[in-house]
């Protein structure tokens, strides 16, 4: 583990005995994680190239010492414990969970969502406490919440005894994700935090979920991926996300297709002529990143990293103007890094907020870092938080 890694464990199993009174039996982890390309894809049956950070989500577990066929939560970003029994998860989820705190519907949903696709009885496993702390920045378009989702996933496996492999608990992620949670988001996030490699983005086709990995060269290549946090905070469960998605799903309906996967941009000609200018830049946003992912993987096999800039560039005038889920501030972030020589760079994440990602040569991290915290400065921002992320390795045990 790294340092601030060891640092979120300890918080996790200090929080456990704080709340609970009891020492856990160990820590399970899972990684935020950096999109380096494809954005509103993966709900649309697309691809997307996302990798695993060193970021971390950290949970404490231990069986209810009271032997209560329970599963309670703590954290050490909210003050409340949030608890219900086994039984009543399915209760709860999906139709009730309004009854739960939002924070706590992550983990409760993970718990409910894991019993559910095993087919196994809540009656028949142990009652759990579970304790979070993470350094994966909140707000910042890293998926803290599929963090939670993957630590909660693979420690709750462990402690049941339930095999599922690594595909099925990204779709328990989801589930609770869009289910117990509400927010209307694909499969990528959860697919990166469970199958995440050290060096290696994950090429991921959301329709089949055939995952390939991808040596992304970065350090051969004398590059680093900085990640520059606008402080814009955003959340998926509102409703510019679902809108975008709603958009997506009308311009299906109207070519006749189950997805926009199946829309190429031949169709965009015959798409104009049959839905509104808003729901066409929206699908046009979709059917061109899906080809700039398929094209960044092809880029790096045969030119390596430093070849992708423009397919970066691309990427984020498309959200800009097509999809509109950019902000000032990550445009601000964008033209800031490539004016001080940035490889390429773009907004990442759902959008109306969080963070813009920069592929920079080593020796201009810190030119990119000075005209971004200039650029903020000037425009009257506050202050950017910009810090490079290395790939690594998915959920495990601690």
């Amino acid at each position: 583990m790294t340092a601030t890694d060891t640092r979120a464990a300890a918080a996790a199993r200090a929080i456990f005995a704080e709340r609970f009174g009891a020492e856990p039996i160990g820590t399970w982890s899972a990684p935020g994680r950096v999109n380096l390309i494809g954005e509103h894809t993966d709900y649309n049956d697309g691809f997307v190239l996302p990798f695993a950070i060193q970021h971390r989500t950290h949970v404490a577990l231990a069986p209810r010492a009271d032997g209560a066929l329970r599963v309670r939560v703590a954290s050490t970003f909210e003050d409340t414990t949030a608890e219900l029994a086994l039984a009543e998860l399915a209760e709860v989820f999906p139709g009730r969970r309004d009854e739960v705190p939002e924070w706590a519907r992550y983990p409760l949903g993970v718990a409910w969502a894991l019993l559910a696709a095993s087919g196994t009885d809540p009656s028949i496993v142990p009652g759990v406490d579970l304790a979070f702390a993470s350094d994966v920045p909140v707000g910042a378009g890293l998926s803290s919440s599929a963090a939670i989702e993957g630590a909660t996933a693979v420690a709750l496996a462990d402690a049941w005894g339930i095999s599922l492999d690594r595909v099925a608990l990204a779709k328990v992620g989801r589930r609770a994700e869009n289910e117990a949670v509400g927010a209307p988001t694909g499969i990528m996030d959860q697919m990166a935090a469970l199958l995440g490699r050290a060096d290696a983005a994950i090429f991921l086709d959301c329709r089949s979920l055939d995952a390939q990995v991808i040596d992304l060269g970065f350090a051969d290549a004398g590059l680093e991926l900085v990640v520059i946090d606008t402080g814009v905070k955003h959340s998926h469960a509102t409703g510019g996300y679902g809108e975008r998605r709603a958009a997506c799903e009308r311009g299906a309906a109207a070519l006749g297709v189950p997805a926009l996967r199946d829309v190429t941009l031949d169709d965009m000609p015959r798409l104009a002529e049959i839905v509104d200018d808003v729901t066409f830049r929206r699908v046009r946003h979709v059917v061109t990143e899906d080809q700039r992912v398929l094209d960044t993987v092809r880029t790096i096999r045969e030119q390596g990293p430093t070849a992708i800039g423009d397919l970066l560039v691309a990427s984020h005038a498309s959200m800009r103007d097509d999809f509109e889920i950019s902000v000032p501030e990550l445009d601000t972030a964008v033209e800031a890094a490539l004016s001080a020589g940035a490889v390429g760079a773009r907004m990442t994440g759902g959008g109306f907020g969080g963070a813009a990602i920069a592929l920079v040569a080593r020796d201009r991290v810190q030119a990119v870092t000075d005209a971004t915290t200039a650029a903020f400065a000037s425009a009257g921002f506050a202050a950017p938080t910009i810090f490079s992320v290395t790939p690594s390795a998915g959920a495990a045990r601690d």
